[in-house]
This record gives C-alpha cells, sequence and structure tokens, in this order.
C-alpha cells in the first residue's frame, strides 16, 4: 500500500516580509544617525528616512498576504509573516503616531504668544548666519485666525519682577532647555525690550528651529512673548506650540524658585 504525501503549500511572502521589515528597520536606524548629526543636509537626510517607513509599508503588506494564505489554505510562513508584522509595526508607530497628530492639527509652522504682534526674529549678521540666512515670514491674517483657534493656552508670560531679573530668567531657561543663544540684549535703550535669539532642536530628529524670545517691562512687572518658526516642512505637527509651553513652563518654575 503506497502512501499518500500531501503536499503543504509555502508562502514566500512570509518570510520575505520579515527580511524587509528588517532592513526597514536598519534603514531607519542609519538614517535616524544621520539626520541627527548637525553636519548633515536635513533635505536628504529627511529623504533617507523616509525610506525605512515606505519599506515597513512593504513588508506590511506582504506579511498581510502572507497571513491571508495562511489562512485560507493553510500554507508554511506563519513565522515569518507575524515577524514581519511586528518589526515593520515598530517602524511605522512613531510616523503614524505623527500622522494622526498633523490630521488634527493646522497647518503651522510659526507660533507665538503675541498673536496680533509677534516678536520679530533679529536681522543681525549673527542671527542670519545662524538661520543658514534664512528670516521667518510674518504671519497673516489667516495663519494668526489658525493659531488662535489651535493653540488658545499659547500666551504670554507676566512675571511681577523687573525687566532684568526676568530677562535673566528667561536666558537660565533657555540655556536649560540646551538652546544655542545667538544673541542676548538686556532691556533698555531706545526700545526698551529685552530679546534673546536661539536655535532649538527637536528631540528625536534633531532638526534646528529659530526662536525669539521678548522681554518687555511692564508697570506692574515685565511681560515675555516667545515665537518658534520651523525651517523645514509645511506642518510642524504640533512641535513649536510644544516648546513654548515648555520653555514657559520653565520660565515659570526659576520664578518660583526666586521666591
Amino acid at each position: 500500500m503506497r502512501r499518500l504525501h500531501i503536499e503543504v503549500p509555502v508562502t514566500r511572502a512570509g518570510p520575505l516580509a520579515r527580511q524587509i521589515a528588517w532592513l526597514a528597520l536598519l534603514v531607519s536606524l542609519i538614517a535616524l544617525v544621520v539626520v541627527r548629526d548637525p553636519r548633515a543636509a536635513p533635505g536628504p537626510a529627511l529623504v533617507a528616512l523616509a525610506t525605512g517607513p515606505m519599506l515597513a509599508l512593504v513588508a506590511l503588506l506582504m506579511a498581510a498576504f502572507a497571513l491571508v494564505r495562511v489562512w485560507r489554505e493553510g500554507a508554511r510562513g506563519l513565522r515569518g509573516a507575524i515577524g514581519g508584522l511586528v518589526v515593520a509595526s515598530l517602524v511605522l508607530a512613531y510616523p503614524a503616531f505623527a500622522a494622526i497628530r498633523g490630521l488634527r492639527l493646522p497647518a503651522l509652522t510659526d507660533v507665538s504668544t503675541d498673536v496680533e504682534n509677534p516678536p520679530a526674529f533679529s536681522r543681525s549678521s549673527a542671527a542670519f548666519a545662524a538661520r543658514d540666512g534664512r528670516y521667518p515670514m510674518e504671519p497673516g491674517p489667516v495663519v494668526r485666525a489658525a493659531q488662535r483657534k489651535a493653540y488658545p493656552q499659547v500666551a504670554p508670560l507676566t512675571l511681577d519682577i523687573g525687566a532684568d531679573e526676568a530677562f535673566e530668567l528667561a536666558r537660565k531657561a533657555a540655556v536649560n532647555r540646551k538652546w544655542q543663544i545667538v544673541e542676548a540684549i538686556r532691556p533698555g535703550g531706545k526700545i526698551g525690550n529685552g530679546r534673546i535669539e536661539a536655535v532649538a532642536r527637536g528631540q528625536i530628529l534633531n532638526l534646528a528651529d529659530d526662536v525669539t524670545v521678548r522681554v518687555r517691562p511692564r508697570a506692574d512687572g515685565a511681560r515675555i512673548d516667545v515665537r518658534s518658526a520651523s525651517r523645514i516642512g509645511a506642518r510642524d505637527l504640533g512641535a513649536n506650540a510644544d516648546r513654548i509651553r515648555a520653555y514657559l513652563d520653565e520660565v515659570t518654575a526659576l520664578a518660583i524658585a526666586l521666591k
């Protein structure tokens, strides 16, 4: 009596999905190291960084195809498909989070605590050099309205201390936030306002953004306004508003520590 050999189908999509997913992770890690290097050109580095999620998406689709074959035909390759699914999901986790957050927020790249009269960025040669020759455009009425709606809590900070003390707290907070201070001009002179010009970098991608702080003397103390502008992209995904809030919280904590 002859034995019947039943041939079990095998899906190659599963192991291939796992290989592509691991490649996507490797590409993402290498590209992230390049993007975080201040010496790297941001444009090409970001293009390289986008390659990882694209490969992960391909791996995800292949893993899904393999799982369908395993389910319908009992094909082998389940292990590779699940491995590809898990690794690809890890690569896509942060981009997916950023995309979802970006859809909920308006297309802003410039946020200020003073919507009507935003602090102006310095036009000095040192400031231009620090910004790579850029000068952020003044926000128009549409941008101002979008910011009011999206970030009503982004507001000036008023302190019941002198302008010089407020300026020193603002400068110290910038140092604590690890900003690169380009200019620090104390209150006084004809205008009377103090100004801090700085370059701040994102926590994950380490991309440079431009920040200016205005310290305005008041009869009852001092008012601090902050403006943060992105250099790259059409959306900041809430990064500038987050930066301003964190910075003013730092100033507030320093002011409380004085009392």
